[in-house]
């Protein structure tokens, strides 16, 4: 696996990256830099440093959870509020050309890390599973399932939580 550094998108060259989803594509390509545009997502992507290509992007956004679709174990450390900041993975994306050299992984660390040292506070990291392999792609790390959509998973950014 090269290695890869990842960034905040800037002016990155999209043109040519494909994931095999043309739904996730064609979001990475025309609408996320709108969505950074209004302050409701952070993108960033690996590049890879020996070709300079785009191996993959993930999003962070903010978000919150109803305090009672919760698991007990989570809810008696909290605070009696309604909601619970969260930071929100969007979409996490491998490059068909990168895709089995564990990026995913790399970008799913990431995304925990900036997630618990943002100075905005949030409670866990919350996503919503696409499909049976990303659930048990999530699982692998210790996400788990929550509330009441069956997707949804989430990772406290504290250990212990």
């Amino acid at each position: 696996m090269p290695p890869f550094v990842i960034e905040p998108l800037s002016n990155h060259d999209r043109a040519n990256f494909s994931c095999g989803v043309e739904s996730l594509d064609a979001y990475f390509r025309k609408q996320v830099t709108q969505d950074m545009r209004r302050r409701v997502t952070s993108c960033f992507v690996a590049v890879d440093d020996e070709g300079k290509r785009l191996a993959g992007y993930y999003t962070l956004s903010a978000g919150g959870v109803v305090l009672t679709d919760l698991p007990e174990a989570q809810k008696k450390r909290l605070p009696l509020y309604p909601l619970v900041p969260v930071a929100r993975l969007g979409r996490l994306v491998v490059d068909k050309n990168y895709q089995g050299q564990k990026l995913g992984a790399a970008l799913l660390w990431d995304a925990f890390e900036r997630a618990s040292h943002v100075e905005l506070l949030a409670f866990a990291l919350i996503v919503d599973a696409k499909d049976a392999k990303a659930k048990a792609f999530y699982e692998r790390f210790g996400f788990f399932s929550f509330g009441s959509t069956p997707p949804q998973l989430m990772l406290p950014l504290k250990k212990g939580q």
